[in-house]
């Protein structure tokens, strides 16, 4: 049996008046990657970002409903939501290196922010994250050279080795391969493969074929409900639902 890293109970969202999620209930095993797929402005990037408490840093926006991970509610009152953030980390659809520093300093920025000091132990945290985001044989002579300097694909390989080096738990990835060709895209899907043996990963795709080549499971928005949650070939041989169906034969979408 499966462990279940997140739960999601009865999660609402909303940007100021206009609701965004009404009442998700899910459940994310852990070491497994899960994907979300809907049309455009169903609430798959609202969704995942409630997960990470990402959602309130926006002007208006607030959640409701209660999101267990590993048993413990990140809405709690005593849970400090930069520590959630520390603990499940991001990586977004466009490639957001930050555009003055170098490779090497991209990578180690939050641990130096966390506080992490000594020069052999940020190396090996650079290195071996890196490693992790199969950039590294790509880029190790040329660590000092800005991060910007990058191809697209490799800026977002940076972007998951900088999420990956405060050993997050989870990885939550929206879109992380609309701005990316196919070579850098297939790169990025080898990387889920072998990042899921280590940790949690959701993934927010438009791509079905992509969704049905990483995922695990799948769930499927609309409207800002889940329509049909399950194991990914389930969902795109033999929905359950007429809607999920529609959607994935292109009907609508």
């Amino acid at each position: 049996m499966d462990k279940e890293k997140i739960v999601v109970l009865g999660l609402k969202a909303w940007f100021d008046e206009k609701q965004a999620l009404h009442g998700i209930n899910i459940r994310i095993k852990e070491k497994k990657a899960t994907a979300v797929i809907g049309p455009s402005g169903c609430g798959k990037s609202t969704f995942i970002r409630c997960l990470n408490r990402m959602h309130e840093a926006i002007p208006g926006a607030r959640a409701a409903g209660r999101i267990l991970v590993d048993g413990q509610d990140i809405f709690g009152p005593e849970v400090d939501p930069v520590l959630v953030r520390r603990q499940i980390g991001m990586v977004f659809q466009k490639p957001t290196p930050f555009p003055t520093m170098s490779i090497y300093e991209n990578v180690i920025a939050g641990l130096k922010l966390n506080g992490l000091k000594g020069k052999e132990l940020l190396d090996e945290a650079a290195e071996q994250s890196l490693r992790r985001a199969a950039l590294w044989h790509e880029v190790k002579d040329d660590l000092k050279k800005p991060g910007i300097g990058l191809s697209g694909g490799q800026q977002q390989r940076l972007c998951i080795a900088r999420a990956l080096a405060v050993k997050p738990e989870v990885l939550l990835l929206d879109e992380p391969c609309s701005a990316l060709d196919p070579i850098s895209t297939g790169k990025i899907e080898e990387l889920i493969h072998e990042l899921k043996n280590s940790i949690t990963i959701v993934i927010v795709t438009h791509n079905m074929q992509q969704a049905a080549r990483v995922a695990d499971e799948t769930g499927f928005f609309l409207l800002g409900e889940l329509i049909e949650f399950g194991g990914t070939k389930g969902i795109f041989t033999t929905p359950r639902d007429k809607r999920t169906e529609d959607y994935i034969t292109g009907r609508f979408g």
